[in-house]
């Protein structure tokens, strides 16, 4: 019997990290639920939608939060959005210090494995940094936003959506309380720069924003962090490029804006599909060229250790680098004088499989279950595994059996993609190995 009590049931960090993420969203849904959560009744599958779309700081929501919710079911959505975007360990480590108590290891190999990081030593001190950083970062911004709009809305009202969009942005959520989002603010230089600057940052990965902090020079920078930042300021330049020469005569979206608005809002709509969420233009009047690209950019994502989901920016450009090398026929990816290991591009094709495989399973499941139009149905699909929030407006006409589907793809693009880093990353002791043979392949 004292043996039996002994016995502690190993729950692996993945495992814990998802089912963290679940009972916050559970959580989530019954507050949601309260009749004082919202100003109209809520089904539980809306709820229990919101919460997920929350927590995985996607953005989608089956109705506007600015005129359903009240005060307390807006500050839940607001603490589901800052805790699944920096993370709920980082959360709990923090309240551990807070109070004083000893981090144990197992407390930081939760944490070390919910941040991407590859050892342990310092974690501790990354978690301060981090939360450091964060909170500073919204509570400058939150300041900006409330002094620009003090003349718009009076101060009371300025404050209040100030702080509910600020901390959306910064985690990548999406979730606004105007009715349209942010379609009035289409050529407001401050609105767009303030609020894409804090998406930008908030995806771009914690690590990145450090080490770019302690290391000045470019030629000092760990080769994650050169990929993250050249490769977020090359897609961001060729996404507004591709959107404004696609878009500019189209009078659904920037044909009706001079020019100065055309700039702002291609710009806008060329960094928002990196998980952010916001728009300035209605994606259900964007051309179908368009609407393709934005989905390649939602799936691709941010950065490792940040608000941001979808496969990973890095994750990308190592499978680009791998086709480079092999069609030069390079032993080894090269870039900024490093090559790239064996492991971190097998790692890389097996995530950009698996995911690939998840958005065709999810909407074929939902294309069985919805009327809705395919391409529709597809962009919604891969907002929703990239956790972006974008919509064509369908996302008030799903089911509740596809509000249920849709949560899934959500929540598996949020938790899926780093639950199989690990796993992939798990190392295996074979001391054998079978011989070669011929596959032919293309």
């Amino acid at each position: 019997m004292r043996s039996w009590k002994k016995k502690r049931i190993a729950v692996s960090p993945p495992a814990v990290i998802s089912g963290s993420f679940l009972l916050l969203i559970l959580a989530g849904t019954i507050l949601l639920k309260m009749p004082f959560a919202t100003t109209r009744p809520i089904s539980w599958t809306d709820a229990f939608f919101t919460a997920t779309s929350a927590t995985t700081v996607t953005g989608l929501s089956v109705f506007d939060p600015g005129t359903v919710l009240t005060g307390f079911g807006e500050l839940v959505l607001l603490v589901m959005i800052q805790c699944g975007g920096i993370g709920l360990m980082t959360f709990a480590v923090a309240i551990l210090i807070l109070f004083r108590k000893k981090i144990g290891l197992q407390n930081r190999i939760y944490v070390q494995e919910s941040l991407s990081q590859s050892t342990i030593g310092g974690i501790v001190k990354l978690v301060k940094l981090i939360l450091t950083f964060a909170l500073s970062v919204e509570a400058v911004a939150i300041i900006l936003l409330t002094l620009y709009w003090i003349p718009e809305f009076g101060f009371t009202d300025a404050l209040h959506y100030s702080v509910f969009h600020v901390i959306s942005a910064f985690n990548n959520a999406g979730f606004s309380l105007f009715p349209d989002n942010l379609m009035s603010f289409a050529g407001d230089p401050l609105v767009n720069l303030l609020i894409s600057a804090l998406f930008i940052v908030g995806g771009i990965g914690f690590t990145v924003v450090i080490d770019v902090y302690q290391k000045k020079a470019f030629r000092q920078w760990a080769l994650h962090t050169k990929l993250m930042v050249s490769g977020t300021l090359i897609l961001n330049a060729i996404g507004m490029i591709v959107i404004f020469a696609l878009e500019y005569g189209n009078p659904g979206t920037l044909g009706h804006m001079s020019l100065p608005d055309k700039l702002w809002a291609s710009y806008f709509s060329a960094v928002t599909p990196r998980t952010a969420g916001f728009n300035t233009l209605n994606y259900g009047n964007f051309e179908d060229p368009t609407l393709l690209f934005t989905m390649l950019l939602m799936f691709i994502g941010g950065g490792s250790a940040s608000t941001a989901s979808g496969i990973k920016l890095t994750t990308f450009v190592v499978v680009i680098l791998a086709a480079v090398a092999f069609l030069r026929s390079q032993r080894e990816p090269e870039i900024f004088g490093r090559s790239i290991r064996l492991e971190a591009i097998l790692r890389s094709l097996a995530i950009t499989t698996i995911s690939v495989l998840l958005v065709i399973f999810f909407l074929f499941l939902l294309a069985v279950t919805e009327k809705i139009p395919f391409l529709p149905l597809a962009f919604e699909v891969v907002s929703a595994f990239g956790t972006v929030g974008l919509s064509m407006g369908i996302t008030g006409d799903l089911s509740p059996l596809g509000e249920i589907l849709l949560s899934l793809v959500m929540f598996t693009g949020r938790v899926g993609p780093l639950t199989l880093f690990f796993i992939l990353m798990k190392p295996r002791n074979e001391h054998y190995r079978y011989p070669y043979d011929s596959v032919y392949t293309g």
